[in-house]
């Protein structure tokens, strides 16, 4: 790649995605008027719905495209060396596979003056020998381990939070690797006294397997660019659990982690942009973290996610009409609950009668054919900007084609069943991944 300006070649790359997808938007419209092997007023409308379905995922994409590349056009606080004493909270339970990596790169990162405090939360494992062995070899950076009974991440990040010292707190999960300059990239935000929370940018460490490598191009795509658009408007809505950086007292004045939902990082983010604080992100600052490998694991963590979400949602829109309640957050709680119930809804519609009408229509049809490839043409775009913007791994784009027809496929249909059983209030456990070691 030529060294040209990152700004202007992140201003060169938005105008060839929104020219391509006003291309997309008038092939639509030539392909729908095309003959239909079907008649009747039933195929009209199914091509109504289709053609709806491409023009809202085209938005949906040009929005988030849009507001991330103006994010990435706002001034950084200029303060690059604002360092305020900070404490890390790892809680970990049955982490003895990646508990020395993730202490080892916290322990190298570059950063002054800082201490690093361990919750085993009651883990039958080696965790807490491994971090206690750790702590007795180190000098430069206070590592603390407290123990606890297994009582919950939520709990295990309260102690934390309690037993630190610092002015700001970095939560970090047992399974995560911090890259060495990500605090520096952060604290500068902090400098803005309407700041209470920093989402950093998490990423997939192992990718030798394809499910690992959708993953990755899932968090680059679906998850960080979410994140830096809603940036723009300083209101993240999920401070994920890998690595957040918070405002201590911002923490301790809305009372600290609940235990009411599955989705700790959510609901606390939520409380946080409720009582008014600015919720930024930091492409910069980045978190590796092992993704699951098979297929059962992956389900069971996307279904914990969906329903833990939709806890944090519910719980934040009791007040829905409370006239004090910042916009910002009444508009991303409705964007947050459209994306975990709507959306899931109309792929798989969508993906439903795009089979029917491949298999019951001569040659497929050649409609729906067309308007699929839009479809994929479109993520596959997507994913160009977001490995462009990220300066990622060039292989992960043509995976965008695969992303469509069989990973969003299965993770909308695990959100859908989620949404039922969440509806009727099925009982649910955490569901602790197991870990590989990969980091």
């Amino acid at each position: 790649m030529m060294h040209i300006n990152k700004v202007f070649y992140n201003f060169l790359l938005i105008f060839f995605i929104v020219g391509f997808a006003l291309v997309a938007y008038f092939a639509a419209l030539n392909i729908y008027a095309l003959p239909s092997p079907v008649s009747g007023g039933w195929n009209d409308v199914l091509r109504m719905m289709f053609f709806g379905t491409l023009i809202l995922i085209t938005l949906r994409y040009l929005g988030l495209i849009i507001f991330s590349f103006l994010y990435s056009l706002k001034r950084s606080p200029a303060n690059q060396e604002f360092l305020p004493s900070l404490s890390i909270i790892v809680p970990a339970y049955n982490e003895e596979l990646v508990i020395r990596e993730a202490l080892s790169a916290l322990l190298d990162l570059n950063y002054p003056n800082y201490e690093i405090i361990v919750i085993d939360d009651g883990s039958t494992d080696a965790t807490y020998t491994l971090v206690k062995q750790l702590s007795q070899l180190q000098s430069a950076v206070r590592l603390r381990v407290l123990q606890q009974k297994n009582s919950g991440k939520s709990v295990a990040l309260n102690r934390g939070i309690l037993a630190a010292h610092g002015e700001i707190v970095l939560c970090v999960d047992g399974d995560s690797k911090v890259d060495a300059e990500s605090l520096r990239y952060s604290m500068r935000h902090f400098t803005n006294p309407k700041v209470g929370a920093v989402a950093g940018n998490v990423k997939v460490a192992n990718r030798k397997h394809l499910i690992c490598k959708l993953q990755a191009l899932e968090y680059i795509e679906g998850l960080n660019l979410l994140r830096s658009a809603q940036a723009f408007f300083n209101a993240v809505s999920i401070v994920p659990g890998p690595i957040g950086l918070f405002r201590t007292q911002a923490i301790l004045d809305v009372g600290g982690y609940d235990h009411d939902t599955f989705a700790e990082d959510c609901d606390l983010t939520l409380k946080l942009m409720e009582t008014g604080w600015f919720i930024e992100y930091q492409q910069q600052a980045i978190a590796w973290t092992e993704a699951p490998e098979n297929l059962e694991s992956l389900l069971k963590q996307r279904y914990r996610w969906t329903r833990g979400i939709l806890q944090a949602i519910s719980k934040h829109a009791i007040r829905w009409t409370d006239s004090k309640r910042p916009f910002a957050l009444l508009f991303w709680l409705l964007y947050m609950a459209v994306e975990a119930t709507l959306w899931p809804l109309l792929n798989l519609s969508s993906f439903a009668l795009f089979a029917y009408f491949m298999v019951f229509t001569p040659f497929g049809d050649i409609y729906w054919i067309c308007w699929w490839a839009l479809l994929t043409f479109l993520d596959v775009l997507a994913a160009i900007y977001c490995i462009a913007s990220e300066n990622e791994d060039w292989s992960l784009a043509p995976l965008a084609v695969v992303y469509r027809m069989f990973f969003s496929l299965m993770v909308d249909t695990t959100k859908l069943l989620g949404m039922i059983e969440e509806l009727f209030n099925v009982s649910m456990e955490w569901g602790k991944l197991e870990r590989k070691g990969r980091l």
